[in-house]
């Protein structure tokens, strides 16, 4: 009887320890459910027949420029996301994606139809993840218009994605992000080239 109990209770140990792993499983598969849920966002906006664009770029700085443009295409869609370069590749020497974002996200604090989100790798992946269909460009010169033409064929052979390019408004043609660095780094103002925060009524 002694080796019969003692069989029994090894049993019932097992089963308890089988038990607790088969919890311990669940709740792993519970936090895969919440990495899934966080990435449902684009999914519920496509699902609601929202019509998303993006706007990429780095963004360093963002400029009245690309707030014009930004104003501009927000009337086409019923979000827009604006997507800051994360990757360091080409430009190894700009501030950290996250302070751009915050910087970009104040201008537009109140408004709800604009998200700004940091990205790595292809805008076309980002616009997919997204459920955008459309990426928005600003083109200020033809020099512009000959390199975003480029890019577009390729995206839409990528991925289907089309792209909208918007023509800058002549008084802001010739402000880049280039040009108001090389002005910040010789000390000149340049409050003039950057936005300010968006006021609704």
């Amino acid at each position: 009887m002694r080796n019969g109990n003692e069989e029994m209770r090894n049993a019932a140990a097992g089963a308890a320890a089988e038990g607790t792993g088969a919890k311990e499983a669940e709740a792993g598969g519970t936090g895969a459910k919440e990495a899934e849920a966080e990435g449902t966002g684009a999914k519920g906006a496509e699902a609601e027949g929202l019509r998303t664009g993006i706007i990429v770029g780095s963004f360093n700085p963002f400029t009245v420029g690309h707030d014009n443009i930004v104003t501009r295409a927000l009337p086409l869609f019923d979000r827009l996301v604006i997507g800051v370069v994360g990757d360091q590749v080409h430009k190894p020497g700009m501030p950290p994606a996250e302070e751009r974002v915050r910087a970009i996200a104040a201008l537009y604090a109140d408004e709800p139809r604009i998200e700004v989100k940091t990205y790595y790798g292809l805008a076309v992946e980002f616009a997919r993840q997204e459920g955008a269909r459309f990426i928005v460009k600003g083109v200020r010169s033809v020099k512009d218009f000959e390199y975003e033409r480029e890019q577009a064929d390729v995206n839409r052979m990528l991925s289907g994605i089309e792209t909208i390019l918007l023509y800058a408004e002549p008084q802001f043609s010739s402000v880049s992000s280039t040009m108001v660095r090389e002005l910040q780094h010789f000390g000149a103002d340049v409050s003039t080239f950057l936005p300010r925060k968006k006021i609704t009524k």
